[in-house]
């Protein structure tokens, strides 16, 4: 049993050091524990502090890309390197690296194809309310689109079996979080929450960098996640609602040419035909979404079979 702990870096030369001190060599039920570095683009001295402090591998951009493909560039390297746990944490040594050995324990059972640490949001003291606020919201709301339990579904501190990171793909490029729970719970992958414990700040959030911006992000990044994961849902809701109001305004035309006899109105007639087509046209576009997603999903089954099929070839090889 390989297990390989995978950190994106962006700039992460003064914290990296204290994130890859605390790392675990050994690990109960596992026979080898590697770390996989992965460079976003940094300007700074990232690489030759990750070099310098012994890690065993380390992959990157040469240019940022931002931290959803950060994130799956480690899953791709770290399938290629035969890793059959894949444990992903931050550089800012945000999360206790302690708890990792809890965080597999479901994976090394059998429970769980993914696990995701469970930060204590409400006791984290360097946490605004208004970021506690979101962060609940943000899991309320992964928890209905993917049907799981998951508490913390904003946390980066999680693990994942290598057949688990072979099906997933990521099209935000904001952040990985919500979008890979929710993409796991379609794929009916069992996954598990454990309470984890975090460490003190070292240095501001480069995702949350102001409450408004992080809220508009997660807004589009919602939307985004809606509109790929259940299109025909989201097409059919907006349909509906200029079907309904050309529906009213139609039904008023009715009311006003039966009370006048026929005059008048005539604008509203035209107003309640526009929304009607629009509905219709909008449902129609539900319907074309629905069959675009059916595609992706099997181009994605395909993609996960290729997938674990080179990684079983590298192993024999």
């Amino acid at each position: 049993m390989k297990v390989i702990i995978q950190i994106p870096c962006f700039n992460e030369a003064a914290t990296l050091p204290i994130a890859l001190a605390a790392l675990p060599t050994e690990l109960e039920g596992v026979e080898c524990v590697e770390v996989l570095i992965i460079n976003d683009g940094s300007t700074d001295d990232t690489v030759r502090v990750a070099k310098q402090s012994g890690v065993h591998h380390v992959v990157g951009f040469t240019r940022n890309q931002g931290l959803a493909k950060a994130f799956m560039l480690g899953l791709r390297s770290s399938v290629a390197l035969g890793a059959d746990i894949i444990v992903n944490t931050d550089a800012d040594n945000q999360y206790c690296a302690d708890d990792i050995e809890a965080l597999i324990k479901p994976i090394l059972e059998g429970r769980a194809d993914m696990v995701i640490g469970a930060r204590p949001i409400s006791a984290i003291e360097h946490f605004s309310m208004a970021k506690k606020l979101l962060q609940r919201l943000g899991s309320w709301f992964v928890r209905t689109m993917s049907k799981t339990d998951v508490v913390d579904a904003p946390s980066g501190f999680r693990a994942i079996t290598r057949d688990a990171a072979c099906t997933l793909n990521v099209f935000n490029n904001y952040t990985y979080t919500l979008e890979t729970i929710i993409q796991a719970g379609q794929k009916n992958l069992q996954i598990v929450s454990v309470p984890v414990r975090v460490n003190g700040d070292l240095r501001p959030s480069r995702l949350v960098r102001s409450i408004p911006a992080y809220i508009r992000k997660s807004i589009v990044t919602v939307l985004r996640i809606i509109v790929v994961y259940r299109p025909f849902r989201f097409f059919a809701l907006v349909g509906s609602l200029f079907f309904v109001a050309g529906l009213a305004v139609g039904v008023r035309f009715l009311y006003f040419y039966l009370e006048n006899g026929g005059n008048g109105r005539i604008q509203s007639l035209i107003l309640a035909g526009v929304l009607l087509m629009m509905g219709v046209q909008i449902g129609m576009m539900g319907f074309i979404a629905d069959l675009l997603s059916v595609n992706r999903r099997l181009l994605e089954d395909l993609e996960a079979r290729e997938r674990s099929r080179s990684q079983k070839k590298t192993r024999e090889l």
